[in-house]
């Protein structure tokens, strides 16, 4: 049972476009991509010498799947032993987090305590305002990523937030089922910012391999 990532990204799908929020007025956005805010990594399960392929790929398919996740979705997408959850708000704001043999209703616990703080602690002024990675600070996530390693710990919120129910939930047994028609993960991956080209190369001899434990 693991938490590798979570994170807080602004920019989500509205209607098969990507939008950005602000108050009641709704901005179309297709060309930039969904900001990370804040995000954290729990990586000791990877060797010291592929760590960075590793946190470059979550930080590359958090990105994707927050992009395709509409305000007010909640999704959980596959990939061979790991899954992505994702919780998009109305307000633009979408929570990501990546697990192993973590149950999908506790992640979504987690992503709604997440969500509620964030937004109850950063105005919509100071997050439109955010072009780049990493923009805002918000320390608390780093606590996130620590406390609810124990699943346990996020089902407890999951009886306190009884309208959170698994039929809410989105499942997808793999990753292109995500994507839009005519996208190609390869074709994203050749694209991605997130990816330097020793990544892009690690993901190109995993995937001959068939050994990466997240083909993205």
């Amino acid at each position: 049972m693991k938490l590798y990532y979570i994170g807080v990204r602004y920019g989500c799908l509205w209607g098969g476009r990507r939008h950005l929020l602000t108050g009641n007025k709704i901005y179309k956005n297709i060309e930039q991509p969904a900001v990370q805010l804040c995000g954290a990594h729990e990586l000791s399960d990877f060797s010291r010498f592929t760590r960075d392929q590793y946190k470059n790929f979550m930080t590359m398919i958090s990105r994707t799947v927050a992009e395709r996740t509409k305000p007010g979705q909640r999704q959980s997408v596959e990939e061979q032993d790991y899954i992505i959850h994702a919780y998009a708000r109305s307000e633009g704001v979408c929570g990501v987090v990546i697990t192993k043999d973590y149950p999908p209703i506790a992640a979504h616990s987690v992503l709604s305590k997440l969500m509620d703080q964030f937004l109850s602690e950063k105005p919509i002024a100071t997050i439109n305002a955010a072009k780049n990675d990493g923009d805002i600070s918000f320390p608390a996530i780093e606590q996130y990523l620590r406390d609810y390693q124990d699943a346990n710990n996020a089902s407890s919120i999951a009886k306190i937030q009884q309208e959170l129910d698994e039929t809410k939930i989105v499942l997808h047994k793999a990753i292109d089922s995500v994507l839009q028609r005519g996208e190609k993960l390869d074709d994203l991956v050749a694209k991605s910012s997130d990816l330097s080209a020793q990544s892009k190369m690690f993901y190109q001899s995993a995937k001959k391999q068939n050994s990466c434990c997240l083909v993205m």
